[in-house]
């Protein structure tokens, strides 16, 4: 039995759909966003273990459509698989009749087909879709059922059946987070990936599933797709020796200058674990010889944290701010204030810790005083204590199906676009009505970093050769993000 984990080359006109491991989707020009797609590496190692599988991207790898179906062709697989995000849908769905020619199974996974797996049956003729996040573990067991006919077919799948798409129950989810094998990355082809604000070479792990914030609670973001469509609103943990078991052993095959911890907020939420990490990296010999960088969510962000964190390795937290304004964090039930994002983003940085801060804008209920406020704080936030590393990310939102924000947006008739009009979500244009220009704004957000005084004071900061090197990348990459939603 052979599997293809495969993302079709879906990129136009210089433009390249930032798919794998993205919660929030665009196309963009730049070619420094290209960040590791971990649940399908982590897929591809599991199988291998009992069958023949490959990771093939053909957005990363800037291939062409030929050259993509001509390296499918060569490893012949029995069944492909294919990743989902709703703006790309209508071309995934043609891509799944394409494949469904040459190969026996084509199988779809991911937060769109999870949030509405009946749909893409009655659209293509994908065999099964297989919903939830932990789609590593029912990869496995649905292959086992594809290649042994007498295996069970595992939970969270849709198949055709009698009468229509029928559905076997719940998605299957992971007990236990050391039990998933470490990730093949040669095999998966690491350095195929980075981002321009981490040290080159980079790669990434997760340290769990799902977001988790101050006091154990779990993220329940109403625009979050993957929380809710993948996570089930939860947050778990893998053992902080399980982790560093791991990094020490990148350290010593790949030799990475830096690893990202992709989870949806880190393990920074849990200080006893982080008290623990830190314990392991210095039994394996590892702390401090590779940087650390994680997602964050500012209320977890304490000043003994901090100090925990910069003493571990830790160099850069990405954290969410979102907004400026306290009306609208409540209302997408972010569960912090944006008193509780500033004084946890001054403590990181208070405690060495370099900041790169998301910012969302484009809410139907923000006026453009409102978009002020979020600027001046972002702008602020930037400034403060800044150093070569400090950056900013900024998007439009997008109210993806499966969320509480896209029920919301269809009863309260929120929508600027037909909501079924998949292609537009992809962030070109406002999915949602807003009395103010996103793109506009969104544009004013990421030329944030061309600020004097933010400028002066990071290159004042810059102390090696790594560090300029880092500096001219971030710069390269924000030129196509500011192209990305005009000048």
């Amino acid at each position: 039995m052979r599997i293809a984990f495969a993302y079709p080359p879906l990129g136009e006109k210089g433009r390249y759909p930032l798919l794998g491991q993205n919660r929030q989707f665009r196309y963009s020009t730049s070619s420094h966003v290209r960040i590791y797609p971990l649940i399908p590496a982590t897929a591809v190692t599991l199988l291998d273990e009992s069958y023949d599988s490959i990771l093939l991207d053909g957005i990363n790898s800037r291939i062409g459509s030929e050259a993509f179906l001509r390296r499918l062709d060569r490893y012949r697989p029995d069944v492909v698989v294919l990743e989902t995000k709703t703006p790309l849908m209508p071309k995934l769905w043609r891509w799944a009749d394409e494949l469904k020619e040459r190969f026996d199974t084509v199988i779809m996974v991911g937060d769109h087909v999870s949030a509405r797996p009946r749909e893409s049956l009655e659209r293509c003729r994908a065999d099964y879709i297989l919903g939830g996040g932990d789609y590593d573990l029912g990869l496995l067991e649905l292959t086992r059922h594809i290649a042994e006919k007498d295996e069970p077919l595992p939970g969270g799948v849709w198949y055709r059946g009698g009468g229509g798409p029928r559905s076997s129950g719940d998605p299957a989810f992971w007990d236990d987070l050391d039990r998933v094998p470490f990730i093949d990355r040669e095999k998966t082809n690491w350095r195929l990936y980075g981002e321009a604000y981490l040290h080159d070479p980079c790669t990434y792990v997760l340290s769990g599933r799902g977001c988790g914030g101050a006091g154990g609670s779990s993220g329940r973001c109403s625009y979050c797709s993957w929380q809710h469509n993948l996570w089930r609103c939860t947050s778990r943990l893998r053992t902080p020796a399980n982790l560093a078991e791991e990094i020490a052993l990148i350290v010593e095959e790949q030799g990475p200058k830096e690893i990202f911890d992709d989870n949806e907020s880190g393990a920074v939420w849990n200080l006893e674990w982080l008290k623990a990490f830190e314990r392991e990296l210095s039994k394996r010999g590892v702390k401090g010889e590779v940087a650390i960088s994680s997602n964050a969510r500012a209320d977890s962000l304490n000043r003994e944290t901090c100090r925990i964190l910069a003493r571990g390795g830790f160099r850069l937290l990405k954290i969410g701010l979102e907004s400026g304004n306290d009306r609208t964090l409540k209302r997408i039930g972010k569960m912090e204030t944006s008193g509780d994002i500033e004084r946890g983003v001054k403590n990181a940085k208070e405690a060495g810790l370099k900041v790169l801060l998301t910012v969302m804008v484009g809410y139907p209920w923000e006026d453009e005083g409102m978009v002020r406020k979020t600027l001046d704080l972002a702008g602020r936030l930037l400034r403060y204590r800044a150093r070569i590393g400090d950056s900013l990310q900024a998007s439009i939102i997008v109210p993806y199906p499966g969320t509480p924000l896209h029920r919301e947006a269809v009863e309260e008739d929120l929508f600027a676009i037909d909501p079924e009009d998949y292609a537009a979500y992809d962030m070109s244009r406002p999915v949602l009505e807003s009395p103010i220009d996103p793109a506009h704004w969104c544009g004013r957000l990421w030329r944030l970093h061309y600020d004097p005084r933010f400028l002066v004071r990071s290159l004042a900061s810059v102390r090696s050769l790594g560090e300029m090197m880092l500096a001219a990348r971030g710069v390269s990459s924000l030129l196509g993000h500011t192209g990305d939603f005009g000048k």
